[in-house]
């Protein structure tokens, strides 16, 4: 008779790395957007390295684990921050800025893809709904406020967006401060 042995999976759950390399950069980003202050290094930094960087890693340890929704989200909003970033700075190398009629573009397509992540989110937690109903809205408003030019729109996107973001960031803590106390403590 064949023994039969079941692998364990004893690695740390990356969705928290994630939500929180999300959640601190779009609450930035988004305080920007609002106008409390201009693009500046702190912004890029963050975006580069924690909603860049972090959320990429996130989404490979999430393929790994065989979780597809968080792998191909993680991986994907860890790459819209580097491209976002990257939109910024390559024109200090003779790269063509993008218009407003291109970054409405831009922002429309990460609206779209965000929608179709919305709806996947209808068969799980109220939160998960939450985030990217927000974050699909956030990504519509920055398109249309490029699109239109209008300052006012990008402005209520980025209080929009700082919420998107509280809401990452409390999942993030639910997800973490749930598990160490082996009991819901927030509700997801």
């Amino acid at each position: 008779m064949e023994k039969q042995y079941e692998i364990k999976d004893l690695t740390a759950n990356p969705g928290p790395l994630g939500l929180y390399g999300f959640a601190m950069t779009t609450i930035l980003l988004n305080i920007h957007n609002a106008g409390f202050f201009p693009v500046n290094s702190m912004i890029m930094g963050m975006g580069v390295f924690f909603g860049g960087g972090a959320q990429f890693i996130a989404g490979a340890l999430e393929w790994k684990k065989g979780n597809n929704f968080a792998s191909i989200a993680f991986m994907s909003y860890g790459a819209f921050w580097l491209t976002l970033v990257f939109t910024w700075i390559a024109p200090l190398f003779g790269v063509e800025k993008p218009d407003e009629n291109a970054m409405g573009s831009y922002l429309g397509i990460w609206g779209l893809f965000t929608f179709v992540n919305f709806i996947q989110t209808l068969r799980g937690n109220l939160t998960g709904k939450l985030l990217f109903g927000s974050l699909t809205l956030l990504f519509f408003l920055l398109a249309a406020g490029n699109f239109t030019g209008n300052n006012r729109i990008i402005s209520f996107a980025g209080w929009v967006g700082i919420i998107c973001g509280f809401i990452a960031f409390y999942e993030a803590s639910a997800i973490m401060i749930n598990n160490k106390y082996e009991k819901e403590i927030l509700p997801l």
